[in-house]
């Protein structure tokens, strides 16, 4: 149950992170990708990896049921380490006002674990038929999630 709420969490606070970020890019007559960025990377860092780290440290067993996994793996407290520490990263790069480019970096970093981990979840399904909604959701939810964000990287890619 309770996995199941953290999942509609993170699943709202990335579609809120995207509706605002577009927003903010779209405000006013020129577009404001930087703007968009600066907003969006944080708070979709800290809605899924966060999030998830909390859920695979505090409610290790019903996060591991949920998506169809083992429990009890020591692996996957080291796993929810490494996400807490993207979204602890993307808070102070935010808060200490480091920039684009360091915001880009800790995304990039997050983007590369979360696409290869939604590759597994696929690969999960697949081999071993774990048809579980939070195994099977991941990969789609990452395709999704990448493709938002190509067009504001780009564009902000081009005004440095």
């Amino acid at each position: 149950m309770i996995s199941n709420i953290l999942d509609i969490t993170r699943i709202l606070l990335v579609c809120v992170a995207f509706f605002v970020g577009y927003q903010i890019g779209f405000a006013n007559e020129t577009y404001d990708p930087v703007g968009q960025l600066h907003f969006m990377i944080p708070v979709v860092i800290v809605a899924i990896a966060g999030i998830s780290g909390l859920e695979g440290l505090l409610f290790a067993r019903q996060s591991a049921e949920a998506k169809g996994f083992e429990t009890g793996s020591n692996y996957q407290k080291q796993s929810a380490i490494a996400l807490l520490s993207y979204a602890v990263v993307a808070l102070f790069v935010y808060g200490s006002e480091w920039g684009l480019h360091a915001e880009l970096t800790i995304f990039f970093a997050f983007a590369f674990f979360f696409f290869f981990s939604g590759l597994n979840h696929a690969l999960e399904a697949f081999r071993r038929k774990n048809y579980a909604w939070q195994n099977v959701n991941r990969p789609f939810i990452t395709l999704l999630m990448i493709a938002g964000m190509i067009y504001p990287i780009v564009m902000a890619l081009k005004e440095l």
